[in-house]
Formats: structure tokens, C-alpha cells, sequence
């Protein structure tokens, strides 16, 4: 069977996450570079399967080794964390109990080596945290399960990659957070994962705090001359191509056009919003300094939508490709 095993979990089941999965997994080229095995609720797949109409066969299984790992074939890791029938749309402590198991049973088959890979549909926040587990999201949960003090989120599109110094806070606290060795560590954890993907020099651009980049004073209270420019001539020192602090209106625009490799982001949406107007259906999140390898899509659970079977699986096809990728290399 070829290529890595790739732990796919199901995200919330009352999201998107079971039919996209189910669409995904469709697909005969995802088999071509992988070999997918869903953690999740073998019955909630059924169920979904129904409503994407498809009709996969649901292959319980105690463990990946015995996954059969075709085309027609859902392998799944069955937790039976909902029961059948078990609402789409709605915010559930429940669901956000499943997607916890979801996950914590993936990354335990991370640390094990008995898959090569995760890659995550989406969870709920809010469902999550009124299961009583208290993460901003699957970054900081699977930092948390795999004991890791510092990681970052990349997010890949078409043409533009991301990655961010801060993510699930407030503007005000992104600020405050912001200093050189942090700006330095992620862009080290940048550069590693493009070098480990085959770029020997990546052409690193680094975003600005203010706008026209504190316009030599004119705007904010000096943090890019405090917190961003030592960091870029401690890289620059080591050899590395970086530059900035550049105003964000113009950066995203020269590293779509090619000038670019990676771009920095100080914060949450300076980052998102430039991947997300390219197209959800293509983007990529992937989390940078994990011991194991994880990459999800870059939507949400989207519960207005959850159960009529239009959810697209765009994302999910290139979250496995991206995963598999990683994971050869790796």
C-alpha cells in the first residue's frame, strides 16, 4: 500500500468535518499518496456518507497496520463518541468532547509511529471549551498533548505562504506579546519547515506591526525598531535571506507576485485575511514545531451548512497532499 498513513480526524461531528472527510476520501489520487485512516465515529461517517451520497464501505479497525487503504474504503478508528442520529448545525458540549478524542487518540498514533501524519477537519471552539477543554484551537490542544512549549501556524495557498507570531488573542495582547527572541524563533521554525520541504533559501518577508511600517516614527510607539528589527538582523547575521519590517498592504502583494517564499505576520488576521480572500477551498493550515506532523483545513465547522451534503472538500484533499508530502520527506 502505498505512501504514509495519515491520521485523519473527523472534527466536530455536528460540523462539516465528517462530509468533507467522506468527499475527500472519494477521491482515487488521495490514495495515490496516501493511505488515510479517519479517527472518528464509524456511524457518523455512515451518515454523512448518506448525505453527500456516497457509498463507502466503513472498515471498522482496532489499529492503522490494519488498514486496507483503497479507494471505496473508509478505514476508520471507530471512539464511538456520538451516538447515531446525533445533530448537525448546532454547538454541543458533546461534539466538542468527540473532537477532543478525535485528536488526543491521533496524536497518540503520532507519538507511537503507528501513523506518519495528522490532518485535522475542523473543531468548534466554543463546543470544545464547553466540554471543558480550554485551547484557542488545534494548534495550542496538540502542543498541549504532545508537550511542546512553543509552536506556530502556517497557512499555504496557491501562491502565499504565512506564518504567524501570534494567533488566538486579542489585538492589544498580539502587541504586548510581541518581542525580538519570538519573532526570531518563528521565523527560524519558518524557515526549517521550507528547507525541509526542498527550498534551500527561502526569501523571507516580515511583516509590520504599524502602518507604512511606523512611517519612521510617525505612527505607534516605535515597536518595529523594539520588538521586529532585531530579530531580522539576528536571521540576516546567521545568513539567512529576511527583510523588513514591511508594511503588510504592500508585502502580501509582493509575495503573491513571487518576490517572497514566506511571509511573517504579526498577528491573527494580518495573516488569515490574505490567505482566506485567495479562496478557502485552497487553503492549508499547517502547525510548525510539533514533534509529529499535522496539517487541517483552513475553515471552520461552518454549521449553517452542516448536513445538506454542499460542504467542499477542497481544502481536505490539499490538507492530505500536504501532509503526505511532509511526512516523505520527513
Amino acid at each position: 500500500m502505498p505512501g504514509p498513513v495519515i491520521a485523519v480526524t473527523m472534527g466536530d461531528p455536528s460540523g462539516i468535518g465528517p462530509e468533507i472527510v467522506v468527499k475527500a476520501l472519494a477521491h482515487a489520487d488521495v490514495y495515490a499518496m496516501c493511505r488515510p485512516v479517519v479517527i472518528g465515529d464509524a456511524v457518523r461517517l455512515a451518515e454523512a456518507a448518506e448525505i453527500v451520497g456516497r457509498s463507502p464501505t466503513i472498515h471498522v479497525i482496532d489499529k492503522p497496520a490494519d488498514a486496507i487503504g483503497t479507494v471505496g474504503t473508509i478505514d476508520c478508528i471507530d471512539l464511538k463518541a456520538v451516538p447515531p442520529g446525533h445533530p448537525f448545525g448546532q454547538m454541543l458540549a458533546a461534539s466538542g468532547e468527540a473532537a477532543y478524542r478525535y485528536i488526543a487518540k491521533a496524536a497518540e498514533l503520532c507519538r507511537t509511529g503507528e501513523t506518519d501524519a495528522i490532518c485535522t477537519a475542523p473543531l468548534n471552539k466554543e463546543a470544545l471549551h464547553a466540554a471543558g477543554h480550554s485551547f484557542p484551537g488545534h494548534t495550542e490542544l496538540l502542543a498541549h498533548l504532545t508537550g511542546t512549549p512553543e509552536v506556530s501556524m502556517m497557512l499555504v495557498g496557491p501562491k502565499l505562504r504565512v506564518i504567524h507570531v501570534t494567533t488566538h488573542i486579542g489585538l492589544t495582547d498580539a502587541v504586548a506579546k510581541i518581542e525580538p527572541g519570538l519573532v526570531e524563533r518563528v521565523i527560524a521554525r519558518g524557515r526549517a519547515t521550507l528547507v525541509a520541504a526542498g527550498m534551500a533559501n527561502p526569501r523571507i518577508g516580515v511583516c509590520a506591526i504599524n502602518p507604512h511600517a511606523g512611517e519612521n516614527g510617525l505612527f505607534g510607539h516605535g515597536e518595529e525598531e523594539a520588538k521586529i528589527i532585531p530579530a531580522i538582523e539576528a536571521c540576516r547575521a546567521r545568513g539567512w535571506s529576511v527583510e523588513g519590517p514591511l508594511p503588510g498592504d504592500t508585502l502580501f502583494f509582493r509575495a503573491y507576485r513571487g518576490d517572497f517564499d514566506l511571509v511573517v505576520a504579526m498577528y491573527h488576521d494580518q495573516g488569515h485575511i490574505p490567505i482566506k480572500v485567495m479562496g478557502l477551498e485552497a487553503g492549508v493550515n499547517i502547525t510548525v514545531g510539533l514533534p509529529v506532523i499535522r496539517t487541517s483545513v483552513d475553515h471552520g465547522t461552518a454549521f449553517d451548512i452542516a448536513g445538506r451534503g454542499i460542504a467542499d472538500e477542497g481544502s481536505m484533499i490539499e490538507a492530505l497532499r500536504q501532509a503526505a508530502e511532509l511526512a516523505v520527506r520527513r
